[in-house]
């Protein structure tokens, strides 16, 4: 305790806190003018106070010349002006009207991409300020080398920047966003199914009680959240189907959060292929509780879900010993749909078993079969033309 009854936390690398008799916290810190500076408002949470002093950091080094010491730039904000980017990345995240809130793991992903890329450089800018050339030279300052990320991070900000386009916000005319092309993530080529072969070499170095899980991501289509939310009841073995009507995401730092699978679509039930029913009998004896609503895979400690991190730890050497580090977890699910693609599996079949809410996905695989029929043909063309 010290002067005026505050408790001074002291300085810890940029700014300073302090926590007041109410526990509310307060930071400031040294401005370009020499002064100190604190928040408009105090924080509840000493972390809470570091991420403000964070923002202003990287606001000031990013663009020393904009900078507007807080409380002045609260007056502006007050005056009715537009607001800053990340005032309103924050309205698009939790406030913009959806049918549906954003997926936790959605709502994280968005944030990291903003954290890590925009917010840095451009959060501390009016939206009405943000221009084509102010986006141009953002883009042109990501690392070219990750190609995805930076492709991911226009997408985004393209987002955030149409919302204050689109009413009823309607802050600014016309979005800023105007470079062709960079949004989109370049494919980085064809994924090579799984043979049968490899399935079953993976299947076989498994443990025992994950095995069955490979099964149902390589035969019955469900993702990865699908599989780690089945419970006892949702597997009707007289019927040989598997209700999928939830899934599990994980987050950070966070518990396991249930929710309704990826898309509207994903809510189904998917027959389960008769030649691995034997498969379900014997881990629901073995590996099961006997209460509905016991998990099919759950952590030997926790007792929750599975963690990805235990399943990959099993997986990433039963892939290899497959001969097929390439192969991702998510990839299980390309093998059988090509196969039922070559079937003769409508698009409407293909989207209802593997949840696809849009028939883009679904597609795929029919161009898979339908490059296939190019090849036979091209070889059929060519064993005529010897034959001449």
């Amino acid at each position: 305790m010290c002067r005026n009854g505050h408790r001074i936390a002291g300085r810890r690398g940029f700014g300073r806190l302090r926590k007041g008799r109410s526990g509310k916290w307060q930071a400031g810190y040294t401005g370009l003018d020499g002064r100190v500076h604190y928040a408009p408002t105090t924080f509840a949470t000493a972390d809470d106070a570091r991420i403000w002093l964070r923002f202003e950091q990287r606001a000031i080094e990013a663009d020393p010349e904009s900078w507007i010491p807080p409380k002045e730039r609260q007056a502006l904000k007050d005056a009715n002006l537009p607001p800053l980017l990340v005032e309103l990345a924050e309205r698009y995240i939790v406030g913009k009207p959806r049918p549906k809130p954003l997926r936790p793991t959605t709502e994280a992903n968005y944030r990291y991409v903003l954290e890590r890329h925009i917010l840095p450089v451009l959060g501390g800018r009016r939206i009405d300020h943000i221009t084509p050339a102010t986006v141009q030279q953002w883009y042109e300052s990501l690392s070219p080398k990750r190609p995805t990320e930076r492709a991911h991070a226009y997408s985004r900000l393209r987002s955030i920047t149409q919302f204050a386009v689109d009413r009823p916000l309607a802050l600014i005319a016309e979005n800023p966003c105007q470079t062709p092309n960079a949004g989109r993530v370049v494919a980085k080529g064809k994924i090579r199914t799984a043979t049968l072969e490899e399935l079953q070499t993976i299947v076989d170095n498994m443990p025992e009680r994950l095995r069955l899980a490979v099964l149902i991501a390589a035969w019955c289509g469900l993702r990865q959240g699908e599989t780690m939310e089945l419970r006892r009841g949702d597997v009707n073995l007289t019927r040989g189907t598997i209700t999928v009507a939830r899934a599990v995401t994980r987050v950070a730092g966070e518990d396991p959060i249930v929710g309704d699978p990826k898309s509207e679509a994903g809510n189904r039930v998917v027959s389960i292929p008769p030649h691995i029913l034997p498969a379900f009998k014997e881990h629901l004896k073995k590996h099961t509780g006997p209460e509905r609503d016991a998990l099919l895979f759950r952590g030997r400690d926790s007792g929750e879900q599975l963690a990805p991190s235990t399943l990959y730890r099993w997986y990433y050497p039963a892939r290899e010993a497959a001969g097929r580090k390439d192969l991702r977890w998510h990839d299980l699910r390309h093998t059988p749909a090509t196969m039922a693609a070559e079937t003769g599996a409508s698009l409407r079949d293909l989207m209802h078993r593997h949840g696809h809410s849009t028939a883009a996905a679904s597609l795929r695989y029919q161009h898979y079969v339908q490059t296939r029929d190019q090849e036979l043909a091209a070889k059929l063309s060519a064993m005529a033309v010897a034959g001449i």
